[in-house]
């Protein structure tokens, strides 16, 4: 039997209520399996954290976590410590630090959701968005001089190496593949940034010449808002940079239906550390505590962690449970224009995980 070590980092808000409830799923599947199991290690990092000790995290944080199959992670935000601090402490520390260098966030509709884009089929918004998560507009390079003085000067500076670019551009045509339309959209905005978004458009012309099998193109980042909304069946799979990708997963998220369903995993291709999985909705401290959250970005984020894990099977049975629950209007959560808590989407995911597995058995 395998045993899947798991570390879980609730953060702040309303990943105290997400989390454990993806624990919960876990739990129960592992319940139905004769295959494998998990042990669990929490972590209370976070805001709570930090008024304790001046840090979000340890220091030797990392070293808690480097053992671990994977890591299932909340959310990082305070309303009372500024954003700088409890991104870069927690989750980007943990990103930067195992050199979780892709991110990937997969959009679709779920059966059962009410989804903006009226006159959009199921079918035509189905993609998967490859965010580069270890350099450009996040790399952390800049500075401020002259705080408090008219002179005031700030920077920011955007790196791009070629490794960096290679690697993620590699691993989204690979990706891009292995889908069935085989189609990459790479966003760029090299007409306004013309040194290392240049270099990113030359790179994706090497890379290309790796896979011919992928037919790909090349969209300015507004542009691909515009196409996002207006021709969502021309996309499929989609790489951009740190700072876009974030942006664009959001807005995918929207156009689904609600930030509360979308998962994303932050991974480590070459598999050298732990991955990391977590919803992409952020600490939401408006809702914290009233049992308002939707644990479906959780759950999805579970399902990319049981693929990274090998467990194919076990994926797709919590995947199946997590688009009954989101098929029955009465288990949306407010998000979703229903009244569903935490505690009842949860309790419906796993009793639809446990009784599958026993008509699986029985037949």
């Amino acid at each position: 039997m395998n045993t899947y070590r798991i570390a879980t980092i609730p953060g702040d808000g309303i990943g105290k209520e997400v989390v454990p409830a993806g624990q919960r799923v876990l739990e129960a599947l592992a319940a139905t399996s004769s295959t494998f199991r998990f042990e669990f290690e929490n972590f209370d990092w976070g805001g709570d954290y930090y008024r304790k000790t001046g840090a979000m995290m340890p220091a030797d944080g990392l070293d808690a976590l480097r053992d671990k199959d994977a890591i299932l992670f909340g959310s990082a935000g305070d309303p009372h410590i500024p954003d700088h601090i409890t991104l870069w402490g927690l989750r980007l520390k943990i990103c930067q630090g195992f050199d979780q260098y892709a991110n990937v966030r997969p959009t679709r509709i779920l059966p059962g959701i009410d989804a903006p884009l009226k006159r959009c089929r199921q079918e035509d918004l189905n993609w998967v968005i490859v965010r580069e998560n270890s350099e450009g507009e996040y790399a952390g390079v800049g500075g401020r001089v002259h705080q408090g003085h008219p002179i005031e000067a700030a920077t920011d500076v955007s790196i791009m190496t070629r490794a960096g670019v290679e690697r993620i551009m590699r691993f989204a045509f690979r990706l891009a593949q292995s889908r069935p339309r085989k189609l990459l959209t790479v966003v760029t905005k090299s007409n306004a940034q013309r040194h290392a978004m240049v270099m990113w458009d030359e790179i994706a012309v090497q890379i290309s010449r790796e896979f011919p099998d992928v037919k790909w193109d090349k969209e300015l980042v507004d542009a691909a808002t515009a196409r996002m909304v207006n021709r969502p069946a021309t996309l499929d799979t989609i790489v951009a940079t740190n700072l876009h990708a974030d942006i664009l997963s959001d807005l995918a998220a929207a156009l689904a239906g609600s930030l509360g369903i979308a998962p994303t995993g932050n991974i480590d291709p070459e598999r050298r550390y732990p991955s990391m999985f977590e919803p992409i909705h952020g600490s939401a401290f408006d809702i914290m505590g009233k049992g308002l959250a939707n644990p479906v970005g959780t759950f999805w984020s579970v399902v990319m962690m049981l693929e990274h894990l090998g467990e194919h099977e076990a994926a797709a049975q919590v995947m199946k449970a997590v688009e009954a629950v989101t098929a029955d209007p009465s288990l949306h959560t407010g998000d979703l224009g229903g009244k569903a808590t935490t505690i009842q989407v949860t309790e419906a995911v796993c009793a639809f995980v446990t009784q599958a597995a026993n008509t699986q058995k029985a037949a």
